[in-house]
């Protein structure tokens, strides 16, 4: 098997991308943990919780979901939530246990995705687009794959410190 071989501007690029993915990841658990839920008419709801979204689902395990949103322990799931969109982020932006970072966004937005597939193509009330099939938790899946297969920590990050196999070099030409 031949080296890896990356040019300057494309370990930059993976870099960029692996702290882009992180920083969405870190901010969504923060807000979801530190800021309150507000209403329609801008009025504070207090913590943060995943029910409503849960009761909107609409992906092949809705019925799943539907009933988790009514569960007791939900507020634990919304923690584990929370602390895994948190988790996630840091270990991307820091470039720290960057593998496994990447399969922990993976594992989320395979949750996110299937609890509502984009299937109507057609804009809907309260969301931000109109999508058929790909939506924004499957394209920011694509980026993560890119992150996890090019193994970004050996390029930049923590992961350099802690880890024993071999860097990625950059070179000045391009590598086919």
């Amino acid at each position: 098997m031949t080296p890896v071989v990356l040019s300057r501007p494309q370990q930059l690029g993976l870099i960029v991308l692996r702290t882009l993915v992180g920083w969405h990841f870190l901010y969504e658990g923060y807000t979801k943990a530190i800021v309150p839920a507000w209403s329609h008419a801008g009025a504070p709801l207090g913590h943060w919780s995943s029910a409503a979204y849960l009761k909107a689902s609409t992906g092949p395990l809705a019925h799943l979901f539907h009933q988790l949103s009514g569960a007791a322990w939900l507020d634990k799931v919304d923690l584990l939530i929370m602390a895994g969109l948190i988790l996630v982020g840091l270990s991307l932006m820091l470039g720290l246990f960057t593998q496994a970072g990447c399969v922990g966004a993976l594992l989320l937005l395979a949750l996110f995705y299937i609890s509502a597939v984009p299937l109507a193509g057609v804009a809907q009330p309260g969301a931000e687009g109109a999508y058929l099939i790909v939506n924004k938790n499957l394209v920011e899946a694509g980026a993560v794959l890119v992150i996890l297969t090019f193994r970004t920590g050996r390029i930049a990050g923590l992961d350099l410190f802690r880890s024993s196999g071999p860097t990625i070099q950059p070179t000045e030409t391009l590598a086919s």
